[in-house]
């Protein structure tokens, strides 16, 4: 670029930036941003509620919806494998090949949501962290996966002066000596107990809280032969919760009420959460919490009333170290265990979300739009920033400022200013909605003109006309207001 054409650009950009609310768009008349009476315009509806004449249409059949799903999941990068890799059968079951970005960020905004409900806004509760693995020896009947030198099971086994009954004993001290793959984060949380009651000064109740993988035995005769075992990857999240006997019921109860809201609270159809009772072979009461997917309830999440049992079983004869002061009483306390299946209730999310809608875009009648409606503060991209027609290089620094501005305000965005190849309104907009970007912003040679740029939302289709200067107090608006309905 010359040196004019530079300066002469970069004053365009100066006069976007900093030009009031009205500008000519297209060479008309101005026009006034009516901001004043509802600083995020028309737009923001509650989560569940739906614009006119985007209603969704009767939903498909289990199987075809699923399919369809899975499909949009894989493209738009929220799973990764092949389509005979990922399942409905491999993803309750977290064997499958893992998580796209979409599905990595889409998570971790899960996590962080769970954090600031369960932690962050919430007196005597805390962060622990355990190892992956436990040391120790294994208890009789195990079923847990071991970690095992291969380089010492293979001298054993090529020891050719062992015979039969000393070859399995030597692997049965191996196992018994080898540490095991954790398959939940209540461990890890009664090995903090006794530390951590000095944090409380004994006083009851207290939690602890974890987020870590966990890894189940899974028997899979459909991929390995004889149904030899496969370990199983998910996220869980953890909240133990130490109380007196006296209160444990009361405080069961109102853990379930806060869990089942909590998941309630991101839903495009709430109800499709719900709760039951149940028991485990010991007798200890509980409650699961289901979503109900095309197919049936499948539980994320279990709430249990260990009583004092876990801590005495793990601090034998030590009885006085685990005493936490109920009033003037010291006892045992019971455990209360609330345990999350962050990857199942990410699946349940993208199922809720999932919607088929008229085709605004096309006359016919058999095309629809497919968009997945997560909850702005689940959504992995808040915003896409695109370029229409205009100098490439000068609407390309505009939205480089915008893209920079956005994201040192925890705006998640996506660059769609940066691809080569090009494509149509109809074809981005089904795109972003696929990968369910809350808004795509269109900045426009008018925009280097009066600094107006094109909103569009994900949710209502509807396009607004709006001052740059304005984007990141509108998208931090409404992702707040998002986050206290």
């Amino acid at each position: 670029m010359r040196p004019g054409a530079t300066i002469r650009a970069c004053q365009k950009v100066c006069r976007c930036l900093f030009s009031g609310f009205g500008g000519r768009v297209n060479g008309g008349q101005p026009e006034l941003l009516a901001e004043e009476s509802n600083p995020l315009g028309g737009l923001l509806r509650s989560h569940a509620e739906l614009p006119r004449g985007s209603e969704p249409r009767e939903a498909p059949e289990s199987d075809e919806g699923s399919e369809a799903l899975i499909e949009i999941c894989q493209r738009r990068h929220f799973l990764s494998g092949t389509k005979r890799q990922v399942t409905r059968d491999s993803l309750l079951t977290g064997c499958h090949s893992g998580f796209g970005p979409l599905g990595i960020e889409l998570r971790k905004n899960l996590a962080a949501e769970w954090w600031s409900s369960v932690v962050v806004f919430r007196e005597q509760v805390f962060p622990v962290d355990a190892l992956h693995h436990e040391p120790g020896p294994a208890p009789p009947g195990d079923s847990a996966f071991r970690l095992v030198s291969a380089e010492t099971l293979r001298e054993i086994l090529q020891d050719k002066e062992l015979s039969k009954e000393q070859l399995v004993t030597f692997l049965e001290n191996l196992l018994k000596t080898s540490g095991k793959l954790r398959e939940n984060l209540l461990h890890g949380a009664l090995e903090h107990y006794v530390n951590c009651l000095d944090l409380v000064n004994k006083r009851l109740p207290y939690g602890l809280a974890q987020i870590g993988v966990c890894f189940q035995p899974i028997s899979d005769t459909k991929q390995t032969p004889d149904g030899v075992k496969r370990i199983s990857e998910r996220t869980e999240a953890s909240l133990v919760w130490f109380t007196s006997g006296r209160t444990a019921g009361h405080w069961l109860d109102f853990w379930l009420r806060h869990r089942l809201l909590w998941w309630r609270k991101f839903a495009v159809s709430p109800s499709n959460f719900s709760s039951s009772d149940c028991q485990d072979e010991e007798g200890r009461k509980g409650n699961k919490l289901f979503y109900n997917f095309p197919w049936g309830k499948e539980p994320i999440e279990t709430l249990w009333n260990l009583g004092d049992h876990e801590l005495l079983h793990m601090y034998p004869g030590s009885v006085s170290q685990l005493h936490g002061r109920d009033g003037r009483k010291n006892v045992v306390p019971s455990v209360l265990s609330i345990n999350g299946d962050l990857d199942r209730g990410m699946l349940a999310y993208l199922y809720d979300s999932f919607q088929l809608t008229e085709n605004s875009f096309t006359r016919k009648k058999n095309l629809h739009r497919k968009v997945l409606k997560l909850h702005p503060c689940l959504a992995p991209i808040k915003v896409a920033l695109d370029v229409g027609r205009g100098p490439t290089v000068e609407l390309r620094q505009v939205c480089q400022g915008l893209f920079n501005e956005l994201l040192e305000n925890g705006i998640s965005v996506w660059p769609g200013y940066l691809e080569t190849v090009q494509s149509s309104l109809e074809q981005l907009y089904s795109k972003y909605d696929e990968m369910s970007i809350l808004f795509t912003v269109l900045i426009t040679e008018a925009t280097l003109e009066n600094g107006l740029i094109h909103l569009r939302s994900r949710d209502t289709t509807m396009k607004e006309m709006m001052h740059i200067s304005k984007v990141k107090d509108f998208l931090t608006k409404y992702i707040s207001s998002a986050k206290n309905v």
